[in-house]
């Protein structure tokens, strides 16, 4: 009789369990499809060459790519970003595969990875992570503005400017995204627009 309920009271644990998952994965899209809306509203404003003060539409777009959804990933972005910030890219790069290997579809962890092996002058390296960066996230203005500055520095001019003016769409008030085009442009010999 004891085994009886204990193995009623795992199938009702299990039914439980198994009722409640439609709703949580429910809320869990809900919550997606929120994020997905506030950051679809963010890039049209920040398109929008008018819009003033746009700083801190940027800084919420930024924000908001920057939540994997994990406690963890977000911490191993966030100690990967302190090494960044304090110019010490070989622990970047110790701190930021783990972040990878644990949330391989967020963009952001493949954008801070390229961000260090460019600071390492790893062009190739960067240019691998900025390519999966931008097939998770294709708008991420920051990893097309890294493209652009690593085919520059590899000497593929007219590709890195065609990156450069895919990031001016999204974002058009970067000054040095502005400067970048014009440099090009000049050393293209084509006309400024």
């Amino acid at each position: 009789a004891r085994t009886c309920a204990k193995l009623w009271c795992l199938a009702l644990a299990v039914a439980l369990s198994v009722a409640g998952a439609p709703m949580a994965l429910s809320q869990s899209l809900t919550v997606v499809d929120e994020r997905e809306a506030e950051i679809d509203t963010l890039m049209e404003e920040l398109a929008r060459p008018d819009l003033e003060p746009w700083e801190s539409t940027e800084t919420r777009l930024i924000n908001l790519w920057s939540r994997s959804g994990s406690d963890t990933a977000d911490l191993l972005l966030e100690r990967g970003q302190v090494a960044l910030d304090s110019e010490d890219y070989g622990l970047a790069v110790e701190h930021l595969p783990a972040l990878t290997d644990h949330a391989p579809d967020f963009a952001e962890g493949w954008h801070a990875r390229a961000t260090a092996f460019y600071s390492m002058e790893e062009f190739g390296l960067a240019l691998e992570e900025l390519e999966r960066a931008l097939a998770l996230n294709p708008r991420h203005f920051g990893a097309l503005t890294g493209l652009g500055i690593v085919l520059e520095e590899l000497g593929y001019t007219e590709t890195a400017l065609t990156a450069m003016r895919m990031a001016e769409e999204l974002n058009p008030h970067r000054e040095s995204i502005q400067q970048a085009i014009q440099r090009l442009q000049s050393e293209l010999g084509e006309a400024a627009l």
